[in-house]
C-alpha cells in the first residue's frame, strides 16, 4: 500500500526536515495551482513522469514555468523516445495519481526504478513547493532538504540545466 500524506510528513519529521504544509482545493493543472497556491512563498514546481523506449523511468522536477524540450533533454540522460508514463505505471511505481506527481512520491519507489532529474534553476530557489502525495495540499521545503529526502529514499538525483522550448 502506498504511503499516505501523513506517512510522508512523519518521514520528513524523522529525517529532521523542516516543512510547512498548506491545505487547499484539489488542483490538477499548473494553472489551477497558480490560482489556489500562488500565495505560498517559494518556487512552485511541476513534475514530469517519463518513460523511454528501453523502459527506463524518469521523474523530471522543475519550476512550473519551465517548458522542458524533451527532444533536447533525451541525450542529456541517454534516453530513447521519451513519452509520458501511463497513469497505471505512475501508480504502480510512485503510488500517486495524475495531478499528484511529486518528488515526495519517491517514498513509494522502494526498488529505485525511477531516475530523478532536478532542474538546476529550481534548486537555486530559497524554498520549493510540492504536493505531499495528494493534490489538495502543498508542502514547502528547502532545496537542500529535498535533496536529503530523495537520497534518504535511496535515489541519486542529477541536477541539470534543462533545455527549454522556444
Amino acid at each position: 500500500m502506498p504511503a499516505t500524506p501523513e506517512d510522508l510528513l512523519a518521514r520528513l519529521d524523522a529525517l529532521g526536515i523542516i516543512h510547512e504544509t498548506y491545505h487547499h482545493v484539489p488542483v490538477f493543472t499548473v494553472e489551477e495551482a497558480q490560482e489556489h497556491t500562488g500565495h505560498i512563498p517559494g518556487g512552485h514546481c511541476k513534475n514530469l513522469f517519463l518513460k523511454d523506449r528501453n523502459g527506463d523511468l524518469y521523474l523530471v522536477v522543475c519550476l512550473q514555468e519551465t517548458a522542458v524540450d524533451l527532444k533536447a533533454f533525451r541525450p542529456l540522460v541517454g534516453a530513447k523516445n521519451l513519452s509520458f508514463g501511463k497513469p497505471e505505471l505512475l501508480y504502480d511505481t510512485l503510488g500517486v495519481e495524475p495531478g499528484s506527481v511529486t518528488p515526495f512520491a519517491l517514498i513509494n519507489d522502494t526498488g529505485q526504478a525511477v531516475k530523478v532529474v532536478l532542474e538546476e534553476k529550481m534548486m537555486a530557489c530559497e524554498h520549493l513547493n510540492y504536493h505531499p502525495l495528494i493534490n489538495s495540499m502543498t508542502t514547502r521545503i528547502t532545496p537542500a532538504d529535498l535533496d536529503a529526502f530523495i537520497r534518504a529514499c535511496g535515489h541519486q538525483p542529477r541536477v541539470l540545466a534543462l533545455p527549454e522550448r522556444d
